[in-house]
């Protein structure tokens, strides 16, 4: 398995993780009297699943399995496959602290890293196909 693959895929199992605790913690809030600012993490439960698991999960495999770009160069640019996981994973992140934050104070920085967070998951999508197009053929 290529190593940009399994970091896509290690990364994923931690979302998922992460996405666990926080869904089993927000669940757990009113039972014994935890902030209730966890409410405000409802949205990042969702990015942590879909964004930082499924799509991470997929992203790793399919680089693995797709048919070869070329005998040469098989998973195509390999810059480019970092800089998808660079950029979607700092996207999260900055999602990770910028909504709640945002839900709790509606102040311009906030709303700043959403901002950035959106634009660099973004250019992950636009980069993850440009890597993976090549790679889609029939025989």
């Amino acid at each position: 398995m290529p190593l940009l693959s399994r970091y896509f895929i290690k990364a994923g199992i931690i979302s998922f993780v992460f996405s666990l605790l926080l869904i089993m913690t927000m669940q757990a809030r009113p039972i014994f009297q935890l902030w209730d600012g966890f409410l405000y993490f409802q949205p990042v439960f969702y990015h942590t699943l879909l964004v930082g698991w499924i799509t991470q999960i997929i992203i790793g495999v399919s680089i693995w399995m797709f048919p070869r770009h070329t005998r040469e160069n098989p998973r195509g640019s390999d810059s480019l496959g970092w800089i998808v996981f660079i950029a979607l994973n700092l996207g999260l992140l900055l999602r990770i602290i910028g909504e709640p934050w945002q839900m709790m104070e509606s102040v311009f920085l906030p709303k700043t890293l959403l901002a950035v967070s959106a634009f660099l998951q973004v250019l992950a999508a636009i980069g993850y196909i440009f890597l993976i197009w090549p790679r889609v053929k029939g025989k």
